[in-house]
């Protein structure tokens, strides 16, 4: 916690915190967000459990929630589990996760096709993708197969984005709209079965998390330094040690997706 604790000494530990995966435990007390009623890594696990014999786990991150995900389906288990992964340090630390899994970690970019032949898996897996990348999860689901997916919605956390950037144009604040990334799904050949969408509460306790945050969460400032951004940094820190926590409010919405059957 920050009580007493000088603006140097936070700000040198939220830089010194490993990024790597995408286990945010380390915020325990010192950030929180509102979790979405849907309960996406225990739905998902619900599907494992309900019958996949092949599932894939896009943009896995360290694989710490299809981790959950198995736990959660066992002792019901895929003939085939895969998952793929962009950023180096990530594709290790998944690597070692889910390997023990019997779980094939695949190294790919996130905006190349999918490294898997036509129609091999009947479930695809995602939470929080950079983009969805329609045409390919129809391409690699088996007609009949299901997409359930966890995306970052519009607009997500841009209080604390625009405090640094300022004011944004309306086309940066309406990206990942959730009907438009519906009309991309059927586009591609896809039946959305359910979308839903919600705005969720997130606090900021100190500034160490708010440093950690943008360091990890690369795209909520892209190219984000403590050096770059000190003036802003320090100006928040003050604000928080006056008027308590910075409120910010994430947008998360839960697709559900069938490929349709022949």
């Amino acid at each position: 916690m920050a009580e007493n604790r000088s603006f140097e000494d936070l700000v040198a530990e939220g830089a010194a915190v490993p990024t790597e995966g995408w286990d945010f435990s380390w915020f325990e007390g010192r950030a929180s967000e509102e979790r979405p009623s849907w309960g996406y890594a225990v739905s998902a696990g619900k599907r494992v459990a309900g019958g996949a014999e092949a599932v894939l786990d896009i943009q896995t991150g360290g694989g710490e929630v299809l981790d959950f995900v198995l736990d959660t389906a066992a002792p019901a288990r895929p003939v085939l589990a895969a998952a793929t992964e962009g950023w180096p340090p990530n594709v290790a630390k998944a690597t070692a996760l889910l390997r023990p899994r019997g779980v094939v970690v695949v190294a790919a970019p996130d905006d190349a096709p999918l490294p898997f032949a036509d129609e091999t898996f009947d479930l695809v897996l995602s939470r929080h993708p950079v983009r969805p990348y329609w045409d390919e999860i129809a391409r690699v689901l088996r007609p009949g197969g299901t997409y359930l997916a966890q995306h970052v919605g519009p607009a997500s956390v841009f209080e604390l984005v625009e405090f640094f950037l300022g004011p944004l144009p309306e086309e940066v604040r309406s990206a990942r709209d959730p009907e438009r990334e519906r009309a991309g799904a059927e586009a591609a050949g896809l039946e959305v079965a359910e979308l839903r969408a919600e705005r969720l509460r997130m606090e900021f306790h100190d500034i160490a998390a708010v440093v950690h945050f943008l360091r990890k969460v690369v795209w909520m400032i892209p190219g984000f330094t403590v050096e770059a951004y000190e003036p802003q940094l320090r100006a928040l820190h003050e604000r928080i040690e006056k008027e308590g926590p910075f409120v910010a409010h994430s947008t998360r919405h839960l697709f559900d997706v069938r490929r349709p059957r022949r």
